[in-house]
């Protein structure tokens, strides 16, 4: 004898509890776009609202490899950045307050030099070069490396002097301008280049 109530089958009987299944997958899948989409705008306007940051590795303390980490660091701050310049190795000359304003420019291996190896290897050359880069520079008006630093800090610009280099140079911290971070390690300095939208290395 059928237990079903009048009007009803097996198949129907069973359908109810699917239905259900179906409408809480539903509510919980609505849920989820929704929870993802307020995060997916939270992290929009972080992106767009909050402060953008470049952060340039300099290594080389060459008179011509000086120019590019400070200039792009000064125009980046200029269009809003948060902007960190890490000097280390060679780069640190640039910082040196005694140092910046006597940097060489070899033309030994340098392929834009208008002379052969031969003649930039030979003793003076890199005196003669530097001369004529400094002239250069002065009938261009372009800014020198200090006036660049000046404006750097100034402009809000994060100057950093790799505490180990300073150590290996036997530097003191007091020789670097007025302004510049010491102190600063290679965790600090990856920590930084993980945070920014911008990595240069130079």
């Amino acid at each position: 004898m059928s237990t079903d109530t009048p009007g009803s089958t097996d198949g129907e009987a069973e359908a109810e509890p699917v239905a259900d299944a179906d409408g809480d997958a539903a509510a919980d899948l609505r849920a989820r776009v929704e929870t993802l989409e307020s995060d997916l705008a939270a992290l929009r306007t972080d992106v767009e609202d909050g402060p953008r940051k470049m952060v340039v590795v300099a290594t080389k303390g060459t008179l011509d490899m000086a120019y590019p980490p400070l200039i792009l660091a000064s125009t980046a701050a200029a269009f809003g950045y948060d902007v960190t310049v890490f000097h280390t190795f060679w780069g640190l000359e640039i910082l040196h307050e005694e140092h910046a304003g006597d940097l060489k420019l070899s033309a030994v291996g340098n392929p834009n030099m208008p002379m052969p190896n031969a003649v930039a290897a030979l003793p003076g050359m890199d005196a003669v070069t530097t001369r004529m880069m400094r002239r250069r520079i002065a009938e261009n008006d372009v800014a020198s490396v200090e006036e660049l630093i000046e404006t750097a800090l100034a402009s809000g610009v994060d100057l950093q002097a790799c505490q180990m280099t300073i150590d290996l140079l036997g530097y003191d911290e007091a020789e670097f301008f007025e302004g510049v971070t010491v102190g600063v390690g290679a965790a600090t300095a990856f920590q930084e280049m993980m945070d920014a939208d911008v990595q240069l290395l130079v």
